[in-house]
């Protein structure tokens, strides 16, 4: 209830934008007329062709982002005609025609009689009028649209959103002539405002289709709206996305194998044995995946008998990655028992939403059990889940037994799978694993020595940047690094375009400094723009790692940024300490969003 009255509070607001004075004459035409048989009908034929357009438009958009490359194509053409159609009246008028000649016989039709049906169909054709003159003030809530995909709901926002535009309509027609002359006059400044609108449309459309300014036009991507949609999202839609403190889980953080979660940072589970697991709810609905890899979509049916592990992950988050050997060898090892594991993909990162980029890494992880792509947020959701990595244990009756919360513990998350195997009939169980052997990225911290957190570069959760002036969001900036750092501060060097949640390097040599204690330094990057590669350079204490770098560095500290994952850049073989790591970036473009420690 609450979206829908921010809804249509916005689109009451739009009767102060020029977008809606095209519109304002049909209304006009018709305000000498009864209000109830011809100005009443034709604004809510407007609402409904509004709304209609527009959830068309979010089905659009929600290709678009499926889509990726081709959707990007598509909508840089239709931009391209709308930008057209802004600049030029003549343009617009043709592409309109249609519906102006339509408009026209149907006031012919209705005559002075003005007639319900003939206004409300002369509303229909005013309503493709609006739609896509309204286009740059909707384009907020048609992005938030196609990210949570179609539906019954977002037509309903969408109608709210034309019926407050409509209230103001009305009482503009209702208003005094001095009211009506005063918007016609402000029709000049409109037209000077549109005309504007269309030239900086062709302009980015000019600039994104050629690649320019990868730092600042990354975020014109449609594809890659990031800003747009945490705006839209805090705005106009409850809160789906994790809270930073929940974002950045670096530690065994475990809760209750049986009931709601300690808060404990250790590897232990409290609350009852996991020999005698209590029950939680019912397996919700996994409906709300966008795709689903290495499996056909299952359902809380099609499960029906079998035990179940719900899997919350990311791709890029370095406590998943290190629970992810232990998942993997649960599945191996019990599948022939009786075993469903289903990772729940919940991006962090926008980035991460790109379907051939989950299916990339779930590629060379080596991983063979079903994930659902849940980029909506709707089993997140439906779990009330609130952590990554989060493990859900489903017994053989559909009933929630237990769950845990980040690493560690995984003895007792094997213990408790055993269990519901056991119960749902399972016979000569495979012994338990002794120890997993894990290499790379999925090694276990060094906690012992662990003394640096995880830590944001984008504006929005960034903390310890000790670059000169400080960070300047939005806009792009030539850094300075201080001589020395205190343990756990950062800074930037070169340019760079700060945004809400990573930064990109305008121009070369680009380069970021962190001081910190941990045998792992992890940094998740991403290539420049269209996905050409980004070399760098990596060193400690301002030499070449040598036998100290990390599986995507060599000795000689240098390596390239191909692809949008976590990079293992540093692992010491020897005494933990404090040192000052560097990574200098030798091509333009390159995307730093946050460093992860081990």
């Amino acid at each position: 209830m609450i979206i829908a009255v921010l809804a249509f509070a916005g689109g009451a607001l739009t009767i102060l934008s020029p977008c809606i004075l095209p519109v304002v004459p049909f209304v006009l035409a018709r305000s000498e007329q009864p209000f109830a048989r011809s100005t009443l009908p034709l604004l809510l034929g407007m609402a409904a062709t509004f709304a209609l357009i527009s959830t068309l438009a979010a089905v659009g958009g929600a290709w678009a982002v499926h889509l990726n490359v081709y959707g990007r194509v598509a909508a840089l053409v239709l931009l391209a005609v709308s930008g057209v159609a802004l600049l030029s009246r003549t343009v617009a008028d043709r592409l309109t025609r249609p519906f102006v000649a339509l408009g026209a016989r149907l006031s012919e039709r209705g005559g002075t009689r003005a007639g319900v049906v003939s206004a409300l169909l002369l509303g229909v054709a005013t309503g493709f009028l609006w739609a896509p003159c309204a286009g740059p003030i909707l384009a907020l809530i048609l992005t938030g649209a196609a990210l949570r995909g179609p539906s019954t709901a977002t037509t309903l926002l969408l109608l709210a959103y034309a019926l407050g535009a409509v209230t103001s309509l009305a009482l503009v027609a209702a208003a005094s002539t001095r009211v009506i002359a005063a918007l016609k006059r402000s029709f000049a400044a409109g037209e000077w405002l549109r005309r504007a609108l269309g030239a900086g449309v062709l302009i980015a459309v000019l600039a994104i289709a050629c690649g320019w300014d990868t730092g600042v036009l990354t975020r014109l991507s449609l594809a890659r709206t990031q800003n747009v949609e945490e705006a839209l999202i805090a705005r106009v839609a409850p809160r789906t996305e994790p809270t930073p403190m929940q974002r950045s889980m670096t530690g065994a953080m475990t809760g209750s194998m049986t009931g709601s979660m300690t808060g404990a940072m250790s590897g232990a589970s409290a609350g009852a044995s996991a020999h005698e697991p209590g029950i939680e709810g019912r397996l919700p609905s996994l409906d709300g995946a966008v795709a689903w890899l290495n499996s056909p979509p299952l359902t809380a049916q099609s499960l029906a008998g079998k035990v179940v592990l719900i899997d919350f992950w990311t791709y890029s988050c370095i406590n998943c990655l290190r629970a992810l050997p232990y998942v993997e060898d649960w599945y191996a090892r019990y599948r022939d028992q009786g075993l469903v594991v289903i990772g729940v993909h919940a991006p962090e990162f926008a980035f991460e939403k790109d379907p051939d980029n989950v299916r990339r890494a779930v590629r060379d992880l080596g991983i063979t059990y079903p994930i659902a792509l849940d980029n909506n947020y709707a089993i997140w959701q439906a779990f009330d889940n609130q952590y990554w990595p989060a493990h859900y244990f489903i017994d053989a009756a559909g009933r929630i037994r237990g769950h845990h919360f980040g690493e560690g513990d995984y003895a007792h998350s094997e213990e408790l799978l055993r269990t519901l195997l056991t119960e749902a009939g399972a016979a000569h169980l495979p012994p338990a694993a002794s120890a997993i052997h894990a290499s790379g990225v999925e090694a276990p911290p060094d906690e012992a020595d662990l003394q640096s957190p995880e830590t944001y570069i984008g504006y929005q959760r960034a903390e310890n940047f000790v670059s000169a002036g400080g960070p300047v969001p939005d806009a792009p900036h030539t850094y300075r690094a201080p001589q020395t750092l205190a343990l756990n501060q950062w800074a930037l060097s070169g340019g760079w375009l700060i945004e809400k949640e990573r930064a990109v390097a305008t121009g070369v040599p680009a380069r970021i400094v962190f001081r910190f204690r941990a045998r792992d330094l992890h940094l998740v990057l991403g290539p420049a723009a269209a996905g050409r590669p980004v070399r760098f350079r990596v060193t400690l204490d301002g030499h070449a790692p040598g036998n100290e770098h990390g599986a995507d560095v060599q000795p000689d500290g240098s390596g390239a940024v191909d692809g949008q994952r976590l990079y293992q850049l540093l692992r010491q073989s020897g005494p933990v300490a404090e040192h000052t790591f560097a990574i200098e970036f030798l091509d333009p473009g390159a995307q730093a969003y946050s460093f992860t420690f081990g």
